[in-house]
């Protein structure tokens, strides 16, 4: 895999995320390892200083497989917040662990089904809460 574009969490979806992990029986999540790598290696900023065009918790975000051109606006939740709609992608979910903290124009590999792997590039951020002002969502 290539080196990952830096990434910018903010404290409040940290602190969830962690405990989000923490509340996880052994072997619960098989990506685990993976997201608390993310976390660790995120530059972690109050909610108010996160930049507009960082993708945090609750963000709606158009991006692109670059292997088939597809695109796709999903919704970044937690697992709690999962519906039957196709317009959300859970945290939990591989290409969602992948996604957050990224801004427009990244591009990050991920391990695809098949052993093959994703290319996926940031193309919007529709809605981002902090944008919004939701600090506290």
């Amino acid at each position: 895999m290539n080196t990952r574009p830096s990434i910018i969490i903010s404290s409040r979806d940290a602190e969830r995320l962690e405990a989000l992990l923490d509340s996880m029986e052994y072997g619960a999540f098989p990506g685990k390892d993976e997201l608390e790598a993310e976390l660790a290696r995120a530059d972690i900023v109050e909610p108010e200083d996160v930049p507009p065009n960082i993708i945090t918790m609750n963000s709606t975000v158009k991006f692109c497989l670059e292997s088939s051109a597809e695109q796709f606006t999903l919704t970044l939740v937690y697992p709690k917040d999962m519906d039957s709609s196709s317009s959300k992608i859970s945290i939990l979910a591989p290409v969602g662990s992948a996604l957050i903290g990224l801004s427009v124009g990244d591009v990050i590999e991920w391990p695809g089904p098949g052993a093959h792997v994703v290319r996926v590039r940031i193309d919007e951020i529709v809605y981002q809460p902090e944008r919004s002002g939701e600090y506290h969502r």
